[in-house]
C-alpha cells in the first residue's frame, strides 16, 4: 500500500474558497471560486484615486527644553499636515545643519525646527533641504487647538486653501516666503493619508511687520468661517541662502530681541525708581537748607500807635507786712478727728 501511494501523483489540493459575510446564505453552484459574488467580502478602494505625483514630506520636530504649549503647537501641525513626519528631540550641542542629515535619513526634502532658548524663547526654522532657502522666526503669542475659544472642527487628513495677503506679491523676501509656505503647509494632492476634498482654510496676513497664521474652517451651509486653531504669530529674523545656515539674502530691520525687550522694559522700570529717589533727595535739601530771613518792612509799623509814656515812681519806704490770718475752722476739724478715733476704740 506504501508502495502503490508513492507511485500515484499527488492529489490536487482543494481550492481556497473567500471569506462569506456571516449570517448569509451559502453560495450556489454558479459561483465559482474567480468570481466575487454580493456576499463575499470587498476591499474598500483607496481615499485618494489618483496618482501620487508631488512627493512633499515635511519633517517636523523640535529641540529639547520646549515647554508643553511649543509641544501642543507641535502636536496640532502635525495633525493638519497628513504629509509630514516626526522624530525624537534634537540635542542642544548639536549644529544645525546635522538636521539635513536627519531629514534625508527619515526621506523628507521639508523641515520645520522649533528652538527652545531659556526656556521662554521659541524660534521656529522653515526650510528646503539640503540646498535651501531657511527662514527664521520668532514665535509669539501662541494659541492651540485644545482651547475653548477655537469653536470649529474639520476632517482629519483634508486639504487646506492657502491664502495670503496682499502684500507676500509686493515685497520679494515676502514673495519668497509665499512660495515656502505653499511647498511647506500645502497637502499634495493625491496623498495616500489625505482626504480627497476641502474644508479650512490657512491664512498669512502681514500686520505690523509680523505674519499672523490662522486656520478656519468652511461651513458648508452659509460659507462662513469659524476659527478652528492653532494660531501664532511670526516675527522674521533672517532668511538664509542655505538649508539652516549660509549667506543671508534678508535681514529684517524691524526685528528685536527678547533679551533686548526685557532689557528696555527693566530699563525704564529703573529710570521710574531713579526719579522718585532724586524728588525726595530735593525735598529732604530743602527741609535742611536755612532759612532766608527777609528784611524788615517799613510799612510794618503803619497801623501801630504810640501808648502813653507813664512817670517812673521810685518806691523809698518798705511795704507793710501783711497779717497773718490763722484758719479758725482747723482746730475744730482736729478735734472731730481724735473724737471719731477715740469712739471705733470704744466700740
Amino acid at each position: 500500500a506504501a508502495a502503490k501511494r508513492k507511485r500515484e501523483a499527488p492529489a490536487a489540493r482543494p481550492t481556497k474558497r473567500a471569506k462569506k459575510a456571516p449570517g448569509a446564505a451559502q453560495a450556489g453552484p454558479e459561483a465559482g471560486p474567480e468570481g466575487a459574488g454580493p456576499e463575499e467580502y470587498s476591499i474598500p478602494p483607496p481615499v485618494s484615486q489618483g496618482k501620487w505625483k508631488n512627493k512633499e514630506r515635511v519633517l517636523i520636530f523640535s529641540s529639547r527644553g520646549i515647554n508643553f504649549r511649543t509641544r501642543h503647537l507641535m502636536q496640532d501641525l502635525r495633525t493638519l499636515m497628513p504629509h509630514s513626519k516626526a522624530d525624537t528631540k534634537m540635542d542642544r550641542k548639536d549644529q544645525l545643519f546635522v538636521i539635513n542629515e536627519v531629514c534625508e535619513m527619515k526621506n523628507c526634502n521639508k523641515c520645520i525646527f522649533f528652538e527652545a532658548k531659556k526656556k521662554q524663547d521659541l524660534y521656529m526654522w522653515l526650510s528646503n533641504t539640503p540646498q535651501g532657502p531657511s527662514a527664521k522666526f520668532l514665535v509669539q503669542n501662541v494659541h492651540t487647538l485644545a482651547e475653548l475659544k477655537m469653536t470649529g472642527n474639520c476632517l482629519r487628513g483634508s486639504r487646506p486653501l492657502l491664502s495670503f495677503d496682499p502684500t507676500f506679491d509686493k515685497e520679494p523676501h515676502y514673495a519668497l516666503l509665499k512660495e515656502l509656505f505653499i511647498q511647506i503647509f500645502s497637502t499634495p494632492q493625491y496623498h495616500p493619508k489625505s482626504q480627497p476634498f476641502v474644508d479650512h482654510v490657512f491664512t498669512f496676513t502681514v500686520t505690523d511687520e509680523r505674519i499672523w497664521f490662522r486656520n478656519y474652517q468652511i461651513i458648508e451651509e452659509d460659507a462662513s468661517l469659524v476659527e478652528i486653531g492653532p494660531r501664532f504669530v511670526l516675527n522674521l529674523i533672517k532668511i538664509f541662502q542655505g538649508s539652516f545656515g549660509g549667506p543671508t539674502l534678508y535681514e529684517n530691520p524691524h526685528y528685536r530681541s527678547p533679551n533686548m525687550h526685557r532689557r528696555l522694559l527693566r530699563l525704564s522700570v529703573a529710570a521710574k525708581f531713579r526719579e522718585k529717589q532724586q524728588v525726595k533727595e530735593v525735598q529732604k535739601i530743602k527741609k535742611k537748607g536755612s532759612k532766608v530771613l527777609m528784611e524788615e518792612d517799613p510799612t510794618e509799623v503803619v497801623f501801630e500807635t504810640p501808648a502813653e509814656e507813664k512817670p517812673v515812681e521810685i518806691q523809698l519806704v518798705k511795704p507793710e507786712s501783711k497779717p497773718i490770718v490763722k484758719d479758725k475752722k482747723k482746730p475744730r476739724k482736729i478735734q472731730r478727728k481724735k473724737q471719731k478715733k477715740l469712739f471705733r476704740t470704744e466700740m
